[in-house]
């Protein structure tokens, strides 16, 4: 059953191909924002994924984030999401991720619990 209180924590160390540079968000070497928001979206869907029903799986649906400070390639990025309110299918998360004891990033993110066959059917 999904009840507020429900987190994950993820934990990576920062790769070459997870920079704005890579990733073309950006041109210098450091974190770039969508690998965070990778990094914290799989935070939340672990924090659910023992609570769903079987055939059941959750897709975002959106996401606020402010990203506050550089991070190093060589570095260890610790995500975490809590979910905090549970609204028929939607699911809403506190979403944070650190480096050491800095917050590189917070911000909100709801995802929506969908039948995966279902959902996979209305590709096109």
């Amino acid at each position: 059953m999904l009840e507020p209180g429900a987190r994950a924590i993820v934990e990576r160390t920062v790769t070459a191909e997870m920079t704005a540079q890579a990733l073309g968000s950006g041109d210098v070497p450091v974190l770039g924002t969508p690998a965070l928001l990778a990094l914290m979206e799989e935070a939340a869907v672990r924090a659910v994924s023992g609570a769903l029903e079987p055939g059941q799986t959750t897709v975002g649906a959106r996401i606020e984030m402010d990203h506050l400070a550089p991070t190093a390639p060589g570095t260890t990025v610790t995500a975490q999401a809590v979910l905090t309110a549970v609204e028929g299918r939607r699911l809403t998360f506190a979403v944070t991720a650190e480096q050491d004891e800095t917050v590189l990033a917070r911000g909100s993110h709801k995802r929506v619990v969908v039948d995966r066959a279902a959902f996979l059917g209305l590709l096109r």
